[in-house]
């Protein structure tokens, strides 16, 4: 299977990563709506309880955003932060990563969200303020030492893979954040 996914990724490295992170950030939410949140049979879901647009939303950023920004990401880091010793290389890296791109992406991730789902500006402003901020403190407690192990024993090209990895429970948690932010809104409307 590794093999499959090398080949694929030396061919088409970014439909491939693309492809692959769309696939965990649906899986993310899948795993989301059963496990964390139990879901029910409700008026706005199918009959098992499942909100298929959500998933859709999620693996439609995952594959045309995320997928193509973390490539692009991974590829800057690699050439552009190049200090005088590997660790200090590795502690730039991290660094840079999360004070820089993690802010920028978890608010993208809420914005692009909203906008999938067609709300209003003031809508995605309140989802923002209700969820950013938790969603990025927990960001910098996962993620610093994903990223530290990540830069330093991974390979370039299977830097996205191993996020993704990992980043299926971190996708379960946004897409938790993201409902639950939503719905802490519409309740406030009421």
């Amino acid at each position: 299977m590794l093999g499959l996914y090398t080949r694929a990724l030396a061919n088409y490295p970014i439909t491939t990563q693309a492809l692959s992170t769309g696939t965990l950030f649906g899986t993310g939410d899948l795993i989301a709506q059963f496990l964390v949140e139990d879901k029910k049979s409700t008026s706005t879901t199918s009959e098992f309880g499942w909100d298929k647009a959500r998933t859709a939303r999620m693996a439609v950023f995952g594959t045309a955003f995320a997928g193509p920004v973390l490539h692009h990401w991974y590829k800057f880091l690699d050439r552009k932060i190049r200090l005088s010793t590997p660790v200090k290389t590795l502690l730039g890296r991290v660094a840079i990563d999360q004070i820089f791109f993690a802010p920028c992406f978890i608010a993208s991730f809420f914005v692009g969200q909203g906008l999938l789902a067609g709300e209003s500006r003031e809508a995605i402003q309140a989802r923002l303020n209700k969820g950013y901020l938790g969603a990025l403190k927990s960001n910098y407690i996962v993620w610093p030492a994903v990223q530290c192990a990540n830069f330093w024993l991974v390979p370039l090209q299977h830097r996205l893979m191993v996020v993704n990895t990992f980043a299926l429970g971190w996708n379960t948690y946004l897409s938790h954040v993201n409902q639950t932010s939503r719905a802490s809104v519409e309740l406030s409307k009421e």
